[in-house]
């Protein structure tokens, strides 16, 4: 059963993912600005309804966490069950969100075993969660895991048992930006443009290569070096960049996950203030 607490949790983490979803231009990404477009219109409210949807299988991952106590392999094994099952209910609302799920389920957990821990902290205890492998997921790799090995790159699983690092320079992107004087929604852009500069993003590398994801990163490093989505320069980059994406059917979905871990874990202060 879960408490009150792990609805809280489960709600905040479900408010990062349709914050993230509504930011825009997003490079690559889908964005709530083209409203004209029937399709494009039913897919973006399709993605907030299945964000939506996640927040029944996070409540239960941070009542699972609430219930055990320590990130033990069990817990590991129950989280992982927790979001094969979501991810069924997640596909019946619509699909997508799976990588978000991964990021927000761990963190969503850590932070229920420690309520009183904030961003690196949560990120350091996700980290032991997914030390402990999952011997009961499926055995057949999944395209992100075969991405993985074939570049070398880290991918999702090796984000998390890296602490999430990106998910840290994105807070750490947030703070510098919002010090610097942007809105909240250019200091969030800044902050996935951060994490797009530098992440082996296992969709980029499928869809576009080596040299689509090295051009990416770069057209993200442009963006922030001319100053950031704040400044004139910085936002006729940033559109320059989201033209060409989208253009190109190139998108970092692995950035716009991570940088929803990085929303989820900045709310929680005022979440456990609140509380």
């Amino acid at each position: 059963m879960t408490s009150c607490e792990d609805e809280a949790l489960a709600q905040a983490a479900v408010a990062a993912l349709t914050g993230q979803l509504a930011l825009a231009p997003k490079p690559g990404l889908p964005d709530p600005r083209d409203l004209t477009a029937r399709v494009t219109r039913r897919d973006h409210r399709g993605m907030r309804w299945s964000a939506k949807a996640l927040a029944p299988g996070l409540a239960a991952m941070a009542a699972a966490a609430r219930r055990t106590g320590e990130p033990t392999p069990r817990l590991r094994a129950e989280l992982g069950a927790i979001g094969r099952s979501t991810e069924h209910s997640v596909g019946l609302a619509g699909g997508g969100h799976r990588g978000a799920l991964w990021v927000l389920g761990l963190l969503v957990a850590a932070a229920a075993l420690d309520p009183g821990a904030r961003g690196r902290d949560v990120a350091a205890t996700a980290k032991r969660i997914a030390a402990h492998p999952d011997r009961a997921a499926p055995r057949r790799p999944s395209r992100g895991s075969t991405v993985s090995a074939k570049y070398g790159a880290a991918g999702a699983r090796g984000e998390a048992r890296a602490g999430f690092p990106h998910v840290r320079r994105a807070l750490d992107a947030l703070t510098a930006s919002r010090s610097a004087g942007a809105t909240e929604a250019q200091a969030r852009l800044d902050a996935l443009l951060t994490v797009m500069s530098t992440l082996q993003d296992t969709e980029l590398l499928h869809t576009a290569g080596p040299m689509g994801l090295r051009h990416v990163q770069a057209g993200a490093r442009g963006v922030l070096e001319a100053g950031g989505t704040a400044t004139p320069e910085g936002a006729a980059a940033l559109a320059a960049l989201d033209t060409d994406l989208h253009t190109r059917a190139w998108s970092p979905r692995g950035s716009a996950g991570l940088l929803a871990g990085a929303l989820f874990l900045d709310s929680l202060p005022v979440l456990f203030k609140e509380g």
